[in-house]
């Protein structure tokens, strides 16, 4: 089965970044964009109109042979038995004691052939828990590492469809959420999903690494009259955060499971075995202790990710992520709370730079579209 290949990691899009004098952050190991613009006006964009997205830095699995559905069974908690061709689902990949390996999104291509995104960080670790599992339980599937095979740009926003159109022969109208077809995008042969991670209407593109470069410039060009603006990992952070979407490494992680992290519905226990199962089934049956909450700021102050949180005086959690809520116009986040004071209308302290900054817990998401 193929290793691995960190060593062969795609391109970012150098040339259109510094060319828009985009601000770089080293992300695990090669720079991506922060922002373009600004993230203010790139979260708007996203929101109002359309934006255009550069993930090229996920990583991309495929599992496929005979018993490729049962390997992903037992490796995910959702349901893959559920999918039809041409579909995907949001789903959880975890260790034994019910913590997360990673979130990730399952496709599926055809009978014996699935695909799998994962996150950026990941990868590796992710396809090597998938690869060991298909050896130590001999499921008679193949896994692949095809990170390097392909580049992700993420089409964003109300006007995404329509700009999409404009470049494709695919009727991509009629093309439901979470639902995917193989086509072509500019001439170039795609993977066109209907999914995202703005809280908005989209689509992610993959395509061949050296299609890239062309494919973004002439997704901007043909997205200028719609008003279209390339942007950067800031505005998909405040995007996610205002539509609650777990983010790996705060929201989720080893120590968190989904119940706790208020992902349930990614969990089907009825399916059968699966990795985690056990501890997930014992936890429900005593119930969890602690909870993911949404606050919202109500004194002077912004509450970033790990600050600690207080309840009459005692220490009661953290923030898993928290800033500025450019569409709300509010200060806000999410954290992790014992259950009894995790139900919206808690007031909570927040230790933003050494002093107690108030804020009252709110119901989840923030922010939803239409």
């Amino acid at each position: 089965m193929p290793v691995p290949q960190s060593e062969l990691k795609r391109t970012p899009l150098y040339s259109t970044h510094c060319k828009l004098g985009a601000k770089m952050v080293d992300f695990g190991g090669w720079d991506m964009p922060v922002e373009y613009s600004g993230i203010v006006g790139e979260h708007r964009a996203v929101r109002e109109r359309v934006g255009l997205f550069d993930v090229s830095h996920m990583g991309e699995i495929e599992v496929s042979g005979p018993q490729a559905l049962e390997l992903v069974q037992h490796v995910t908690t959702n349901d893959a038995s559920k999918l039809a061709d041409g579909r995907a689902q949001y789903s959880g990949l975890l260790y034994e004691h019910g913590g997360f390996v990673d979130d990730i999104i399952v496709h599926k291509v055809g009978h014996h052939s699935y695909f799998i995104c994962v996150n950026a960080s990941n990868q590796d670790k992710d396809f090597l828990h998938i690869l060991r599992e298909a050896r130590n339980e001999r499921f008679d599937a193949m896994v692949a590492d095809m990170s390097s095979e392909y580049s992700q740009l993420a089409i964003q926003g109300p006007m995404a469809t329509a700009v999409l159109q404009t470049l494709t022969a695919n009727e991509v109208a009629p093309v439901k959420r979470y639902h995917f077809l193989d086509g072509k995008v500019s001439g170039a042969a795609a993977r066109i999903a209907r999914t995202g991670y703005t809280g908005e209407d989209g689509w992610e593109i993959y395509v061949d690494p050296a299609e890239a470069q062309r494919l973004w410039d002439e997704i901007l060009a043909a997205g200028a009259e719609f008003g279209i603006l390339p942007c950067g990992l800031g505005a998909r952070n405040t995007l996610r955060m205002e539509s609650a979407m777990a983010l790996y490494g705060h929201e989720i992680h080893a120590s968190i499971t989904p119940f706790e992290a208020g992902l349930d519905w990614i969990v089907k226990l009825n399916k059968g075995s699966f990795l985690g199962r056990e501890a997930l089934v014992k936890q429900k049956e005593r119930g969890v202790t602690r909870k993911l909450a949404g606050f919202e700021v109500q004194g002077r102050g912004i509450a970033r990710d790990g600050y600690e949180i207080f309840v009459n005086g005692v220490g009661a959690g953290w923030v898993t992520s928290g800033g500025p809520a450019p569409t709300l116009n509010k200060n806000i986040g999410m954290c992790l709370l014992p259950a009894v004071e995790a139900e919206p209308g808690r007031t909570i302290e927040i230790m933003v730079r050494g002093r107690p900054v108030e804020a009252v817990t709110v119901p989840l998401p923030f922010y939803k579209r239409g």
